[in-house]
């Protein structure tokens, strides 16, 4: 899949990132990808879209913050790496069904 930018928030629980998530998808038209979780508490919420519109998003966040936000990024035209990364994960959570690459 291609994707124009990835929003990446990273707050302290998992109810926070719920809260960060829902404000991002009211923000701009953005969609969810998935969520990690680290030890510590840590949550990071991956949101992609558009480049303006994933800006707009986790601009909102920084500016009106819902809870303490640990780090904020936009990393527009995500690597293939990256895109493989991030599918990864939120196909190991149940976010996004896996694709059958046989042909």
């Amino acid at each position: 899949m291609r994707y124009g930018a990835f929003g990446l928030v990273e707050v302290v629980g998992s109810s926070n990132a719920i809260i960060v998530t829902d404000q991002m998808l009211k923000t701009a038209d953005v969609s969810f990808l998935t969520r990690n979780g680290k030890c510590g508490g840590h949550e990071t919420v991956f949101v992609t879209g558009d480049v303006s519109a994933v800006t707009a998003a986790v601009q909102a966040v920084k500016e009106n913050p819902p809870c303490d936000v640990c780090f904020a990024a936009v990393i527009s035209n995500p690597s293939e790496e990256t895109v493989r990364l991030a599918e990864e994960d939120a196909q190991k959570h149940g976010f996004m069904k896996k694709t059958n690459t046989k042909k």
